[in-house]
């Protein structure tokens, strides 16, 4: 069992930025690696950026490339997603969540979820 919590969400105006964060309890090992996704209203949930636990490998989506930077901070079991030059379309619920072995880009493979963090970027 992998217990996440995301935090850090709010209201931010477009060009301005926000940190996420997913705090990981439970069974985390090396070869975890924890994603995040993104669901706006009506429409599917979207992958956003994943890292692996141990090693650090990164990977993004295209719609945040150049704009979102995840990390994560193994000493406090902590993911984070940095958030720059946000966008009215960047509005969603953010989640994150943990999957074992090897990224994915589908939410379907993703075992374990947080509840979610609203982000909202005015124009």
């Amino acid at each position: 069992q992998v217990l996440l919590v995301e935090s850090g969400g709010g209201l931010v105006q477009a060009g301005g930025s926000l940190r996420l964060s997913c705090a990981v309890s439970g069974r985390t090992f090396s070869n975890n690696y924890i994603g995040w996704f993104r669901q706006a209203p009506e429409k599917e949930r979207e992958f956003v950026a994943a890292i692996r636990w141990s090693g650090g490998s990164t990977s993004y989506g295209d719609s945040v490339k150049g704009r979102f930077i995840i990390s994560r901070d193994n000493a406090k079991n902590t993911v984070y997603l940095q958030m720059n030059s946000l966008k009215p379309e960047d509005t969603a619920v953010y989640f994150c969540a943990a999957r074992s072995y090897s990224v994915s880009y589908y939410s379907r493979d993703y075992a374990y979820w947080g509840q979610g963090t609203q982000v909202t970027v005015s124009s």
